[in-house]
């Protein structure tokens, strides 16, 4: 069987190990912390970024994005998350986008406030990545509503699942930051996320350890 590796307080992480649940996939989860688990993930992939996906042969597969885009490969259509023609296509690639984007800045922002000492955090750089996350944020909310998104989706799709993790995220990291009234459409999408089985079959493990790197899908 596959194994899925990482912490589920990533946000790569989780929305991979949902989407792999919800395509009907199998795999083990073995929530390895790429900090304090650091020499255990790096006898499983060098490189040492969560998610990785070990095939039973040994192989690996990294990046949340390359994972799902390999998964969507491997299912019937009839399980797939993501459209894969058109303007259906081109708006579910835009929300991904705007969720991903607003997941790397909060990771950026997390790592600045949590892993660098306080006399060595660059405000200005501070302000600029939290410009750069309430832009996506907004963008991102704006687009559920001009894309008339459905909150409540009697099925599962890609943008979905990545913007209410995203927002989980968000709100569990940086809620002072990005407040929920301010973001009705994010939030009432999370609201319902959490209560639907693939979400509870893997919940966050909570705050303080996130994906590798700033940029890490």
């Amino acid at each position: 069987m596959m194994k899925l590796i990482g912490m589920l307080d990533s946000p790569y992480v989780r929305r991979t190990a949902i989407s792999l649940k919800y395509m009907g996939i199998s795999f083990e989860h073995k929530p390895l912390s790429v900090f304090s688990n650091f020499s255990e993930f790096q006898s499983i992939n060098p490189v040492v970024k969560a998610p990785t996906l070990v095939f039973e042969s040994g192989e690996v597969l990294m990046d949340s994005t390359i994972i799902l885009h390999y998964a969507e490969s491997a299912v019937p259509a009839s399980r797939r998350l993501m459209p894969h023609l058109g303007e259906e296509f081109r708006v579910a690639l835009q929300i991904v986008g705007l969720a991903l984007a607003s997941a790397e800045k909060a990771v950026q922002l997390v790592y600045e406030k949590n892993l660098r000492p306080e006399e060595k955090q660059h405000q200005p750089w501070i302000d600029r990545v939290s410009l750069q996350l309430k832009a996506a944020c907004n963008a991102l909310e704006e687009k559920l509503h001009a894309s008339d998104f459905e909150i409540q989706p009697a099925a599962l799709t890609q943008p979905f699942i990545t913007s209410a993790v995203v927002w989980q995220f968000i709100q569990s990291m940086l809620a002072d930051l990005i407040p929920a009234n301010e973001f009705p459409r994010l939030q009432m999408l999370s609201d319902y996320a959490e209560t639907l089985p693939e979400f509870l079959a893997f919940p966050p493990d909570g705050p303080g350890v996130v994906a590798p790197n700033s940029n890490a899908t």
